[in-house]
């Protein structure tokens, strides 16, 4: 059986690069990683970091036609591959990157994962909840504002406020664009940022590629009309960027499509998921909360899935490395058995019937999912 790709914490994560930023501009100690520039970044004052969403490294191989610009850089002597953290999915990796921490220290543990005895989803919230509430601690725009770094976000305008936002973000002027803004706004405002002050960090994210892939696959004509457009904003904005701001171009997770006939309803499987309180994560990684006998359970679904994934314990994926360092008053959002896809099937649930629609899923170990670009331009 395949081994995971258990991300190397500390050296080349999406963790890693606002501290090496942070390092370069010469503010060690913004992550409880440390304060060195671990990934080699070229000296500057000013950085834009644009973030594609479902930007996997695996995904622009072999598409230089699609993407041209992005495909140059991928050889690129400056560039290189990272790694999200475990679950590779949007929550969790935009909260590694924009507080400078792992999964097991920010405690923001997958799409959909157990807070205060109940399932919270990352993405869509809850009424009442607050951003501080599940991750209190200093983000790395935090931190680099009260260093004297002008910090800044654009992001899309319906994500001002919101609790993913306030667990990653906080600490960075808030720039929104409508959806349906033109790639020359999205630019316009990102310069506008980044010309902002003497040392200057801004954050750009990109939702529709993600979208298109799972809606209709990677190997979509949609899919791939989302990618040349993204390569177009690249391109579009390093030209516009004076030569003394640096680009680096990532992503959050990588994704693989998943044929109907490859997927599995838990519920079909009534022996297998005995003793199971609360199903979370996402098809591709699923974490299974339990009262008793998180080793029985594990069992049964490893004999069930055989070579297709791979399960531990929460207790054998933290002694793995899965999350990074834990923080003990953070394990148990982690499933107390976690199933973590090896091959291109998927583990579905009745609980999540909207997951039935996607074509494109990530969450897993596999190099596909965990492994993005870090381009630097």
């Amino acid at each position: 059986m395949s081994r995971p790709a258990v991300p190397a914490y500390g050296t080349s994560t999406l963790s890693d690069v606002l501290p090496s930023i942070a390092a370069v501009l010469g503010l060690p100690g913004t992550s409880a990683m440390g304060g060195d520039d671990v990934l080699g970044l070229p000296d500057a004052e000013r950085f834009v970091v644009l973030l594609v969403d479902g930007l996997g490294r695996d995904l622009l191989r072999g598409r230089e036609q699609l993407a041209p610009f992005l495909c140059a850089l991928l050889d690129a002597p400056a560039s290189r591959a990272i790694t999200a953290g475990v679950p590779s999915t949007t929550a969790t990796s935009v909260t590694s990157l924009g507080t400078g921490l792992t999964p097991g220290q920010h405690g923001l543990a997958g799409y959909t994962f157990r807070f205060g005895g109940r399932l919270l989803n990352a993405l869509l919230w809850e009424d009442g909840l607050d951003g501080l509430d599940v991750q209190p601690q200093l983000t790395a725009f935090e931190r680099l504002g009260k260093a004297g770094v002008r910090c800044s976000t654009v992001t899309p305008t319906r994500f001002r406020g919101t609790g993913l936002t306030s667990c990653a973000l906080r600490g960075a002027d808030f720039l929104g664009y409508p959806d349906e803004a033109s790639t020359a706004r999205r630019i316009e405002l990102t310069v506008q940022a980044a010309l902002s002050g003497q040392r200057t960090l801004v954050y750009l994210y990109d939702r529709d590629l993600d979208h298109a892939g799972h809606k209709l696959g990677t190997t979509s004509t949609e899919w791939a009309a989302e990618l040349t457009r993204i390569d177009a904003l690249a391109a579009g904005l390093r030209a516009a960027l004076p030569d003394d701001v640096r680009l680096l171009i990532t992503g959050d997770h990588g994704m693989v499509d998943v044929p109907v006939s490859r997927r599995i309803t838990m519920e079909d499987h009534p022996d297998a998921l005995a003793g199971v309180d609360l199903i979370g994560g996402e098809g591709r990684f699923r974490q299974l909360y339990v009262s008793s006998g998180a080793a029985a359970v594990a069992a049964r679904w490893a004999d069930l899935l055989g070579p297709d994934a791979w399960v531990a314990t929460r207790d054998e994926a933290i002694e793995a490395g899965w999350f990074g360092p834990v923080a003990p008053r953070l394990a148990d959002r982690f499933g107390d058995v976690l199933v973590a896809m090896a091959s291109d099937r998927a583990l579905m649930t009745l609980t999540q019937p909207n997951e039935y629609n996607l074509v494109g899923m990530h969450g897993s170990l596999t190099d596909a999912e965990l492994t993005v670009p870090l381009l630097i331009g």
